[in-house]
């Protein structure tokens, strides 16, 4: 691996600071400490900095030569309303909150990133380093982008990155195109009439048309969509009744959808509306139906892939770039790519034998109450958006 000696060397300030983050984790649009200490550090090394794009949004500004050319480059800072099971010095010190999917990592790399390109500064444009609020269902990326982000930066392209568990550290994943799914939810809400369950003919029973449309949804996956077209519809929640001798007069159905691209949402959003209403309507049931789209997918676009394809190369080796399977998984820097070309890729975690003693029982996984960053991945990660940033600097328009 090809890390940069001053980053390495700095590396115990870096993982210092991702540890503090971690203790202190903060939920979306509530990023004020976090905010506060990534201004902080930014302002130290001398790089401008812009605050309150998507509430508690950070962009810094590094720029040198006369070069128009400008990239950015996003680390999200958030964290999750969960309870941390570890008992390590840097757990979180707010039962609730828990950085459980990285994103102290994150911010710890690009700011590592930061302080060596402030310093050298070896490029001919202008870097603009993102730090993104609310990606934990918030749509921080969407805020920032309201707030003027591309207006304000205009920035050509623009790359983001996570840590991946389970992938080797000194590994990276990227793909063209899909890289993660939409995410959406659903409510129905069917309409029945309540009566005694002894005499259940005096009513309209809201659970049996229930059943049937849970099934009937499955059938939009097997025989609407088209089969090389991935989509999941899950039914995940059922609210009826309140007494086991009473027919309920409503039945509740809650759950998600995933697809990798619009144009398959837009198929079984229509079709999960037509099999709602019209079973409630073969069993003389009203009917209302909510579908709510959160975040679209996130597709790469073939141009910049390869170049952070190549760009990892030249980091790790080709060897270590591997190619990543797409995951139902979301992620809000979907709404930078609808807007800007760029990529998104994933840095391999690890399989969780970095964590202190003191962590939890349960796995190293994304949202697991036992999750932590490998400190490890900070140099490694904060060399790869340095070489980034400077070689699309370097590239000919």
């Amino acid at each position: 691996m090809q890390i940069i000696e001053s980053i390495l060397a700095d590396a115990a300030v870096a993982t210092a600071l991702r540890r503090d983050i971690h203790a202190h984790p903060e939920l979306c649009f509530e990023e004020v400490r976090t905010s506060d200490l990534i201004a902080k550090m930014l302002t130290e090394w001398g790089i401008p900095v812009h605050r309150g794009l998507g509430k508690t949004g950070v962009v810094g500004i590094v720029s040198n030569g006369s070069s128009q050319r400008a990239v950015g480059l996003r680390a999200d800072i958030d964290a999750l309303p969960m309870t941390e099971h570890n008992r390590f010095a840097h757990a979180s010190r707010h039962p609730g909150r828990m950085h459980a999917c990285g994103h102290d990592g994150h911010t710890a790399m690009l700011l590592a990133a930061a302080k060596h390109l402030s310093r050298h500064r070896d490029f001919d444009g202008t870097v603009y380093l993102v730090f993104q609020p609310a990606e934990e269902g918030g749509g921080g990326a969407r805020e920032m982008i309201a707030d003027g982000l591309f207006d304000r930066f205009p920035m050509e392209a623009i790359f983001g990155a996570h840590n991946w568990p389970g992938m080797a550290v000194g590994t990276f994943g990227v793909n063209p195109g899909a890289m993660m799914a939409s995410s959406n939810e659903f409510t129905v809400t069917i309409r029945g009439k309540g009566s005694h369950a002894a005499m259940p003919h005096l009513g309209i029973d809201p659970v049996p048309v229930a059943a049937q449309m849970v099934l009937a949804f499955q059938t939009i996956i097997t025989r609407n969509r088209k089969p090389i077209d991935p989509g999941v519809i899950s039914v995940t929640m059922m609210r009826a009744g309140e007494a086991v001798n009473v027919v309920p007069d409503s039945c509740e159905l809650r759950g998600t959808v995933r697809t990798f691209s619009i144009e398959t949402l837009d198929l079984i959003e229509s079709h999960m509306r037509r099999v709602a209403e019209h079973t409630c309507a073969a069993f003389g049931a009203g009917c209302e139906f909510e579908f709510k789209r959160n975040y679209p997918p996130t597709v790469n676009h073939a141009a910049e892939t390869e170049f952070i394809r190549e760009t990892l190369a030249g980091v790790v080796g080709a060897q270590n770039v591997h190619a990543f399977e797409p995951t139902m998984g979301a992620e809000d820097f979907s709404f930078f790519l609808q807007a800007k070309p760029g990529c998104y890729f994933v840095i391999g975690n690890g399989d969780g034998a970095h964590r202190d003693g003191g962590h939890g029982l349960g796995p190293c996984m994304l949202h697991n109450p036992s999750y932590d960053f490998n400190d490890d991945l900070i140099p490694l990660g904060a060399t790869a958006w340095v070489r980034i940033a400077e070689r699309w600097l370097a590239q000919p328009r």
